[in-house]
């Protein structure tokens, strides 16, 4: 059965008990009801784990909000947000070289799920703790992942009024997303102010230097009002005959992973917290590879 569901032996005798709550699997996902269960038992699995090991070592911590005291009405709401949550977790206002690294480290628990690319990601609390599950395949697309991991903690730390719709609700979390990779007075600065025209070149750069898409980047510019809805509409009616939707010009030469769960793993089974053999049931890989990871540690 292990090897036919391709899990370790272990996982079948493995305590449940770890609730995923508070899902939301975005309408355009396209996922059928399968494919949504078994991302979410995927996920559920691997939050066990990572409970599991801060457990043994004594580590696990109780997440604060730092956003909990504000209520978020209009999308003008969302810059105050944004700067608040950058002060609080002392983020400055340079580029973000590292969104899920610094995320794992500010206390969300991350898992990335092999899955359809009509899937990119959702959030939840895992008993209680905040959690978030993005695509593997946003690996091939990093400003996207960015965005999308940041737009997900948007879901888990904002609160939101009971008022919005929907779709307000969704283009305050994109809005919250674009704000944190790029503060308002650092986006102000580098735009340049109000424009008639925005060369590719100058986007191009922004995106290379923040992690943020030239589409997101265009948006942000029309939240701010920076540039004119007409100016928007232009970018995105030439984006489209480009194909600039599917492939957009310049990259992103950051790195965006993070081996937190991993180290301390290996840090239990160096320190002879868990066994060995533990150490490659928590990792899900086998027990020659996980021993290699302790080569040399002493």
């Amino acid at each position: 059965m292990a090897e036919a569901l391709n899990q370790d032996v272990d996982f079948f005798f493995r305590e449940p008990g770890l609730k995923l709550e508070g899902l939301q699997f975005r309408k355009a996902s396209r996922l059928g009801a399968k494919e949504e269960e078994a991302i979410r038992e995927r996920a559920v699995d691997h939050f066990e784990r990572r409970r599991e090991i801060e457990e043994l070592l004594g580590i696990a911590s109780q997440f604060k909000n730092p956003l909990a005291n504000l209520t978020l009405r209009s999308g003008a709401d969302v810059e105050g947000a944004a700067a608040q949550l950058r002060e609080v977790w002392r983020l400055g206002e340079d580029p973000l070289p590292n969104v899920r690294e610094m995320l794992e480290s500010k206390g969300i628990m991350m898992f990335e799920v092999d899955a359809p690319e009509s899937f990119n990601g959702f959030a939840g609390h895992a008993d209680g703790h905040p959690a978030i599950v993005l695509a593997q395949w946003l690996d091939r697309d990093l400003p996207r992942k960015r965005f999308t991991a940041l737009h997900e903690v948007g879901h888990l730390l904002l609160k939101l009024s009971d008022k919005l719709a929907l779709r307000e609700q969704e283009a305050i979390c994109h809005r919250f997303a674009g704000a944190v990779l790029i503060p308002q007075r650092v986006f102000v600065a580098e735009f340049g102010g109000h424009r008639q025209r925005v060369s590719l070149a100058e986007l191009v750069s922004l995106k290379e230097r923040y992690g943020m898409s030239v589409a997101a980047i265009m948006r942000r510019a029309l939240d701010l009002v920076l540039i004119s809805p007409a100016l928007y509409k232009r970018f995105c009616i030439t984006s489209r005959q480009k194909g600039w939707h599917k492939k957009e010009p310049g990259a992103y030469a950051g790195r965006e992973s993070s081996a937190r769960f991993e180290q301390l793993v290996v840090r239990a089974a160096a320190e002879a917290v868990i066994s060995e053999s533990k150490g490659a049931a928590l990792l899900n890989e086998p027990f020659v590879d996980f021993r290699e990871r302790l080569v040399g540690v002493e």
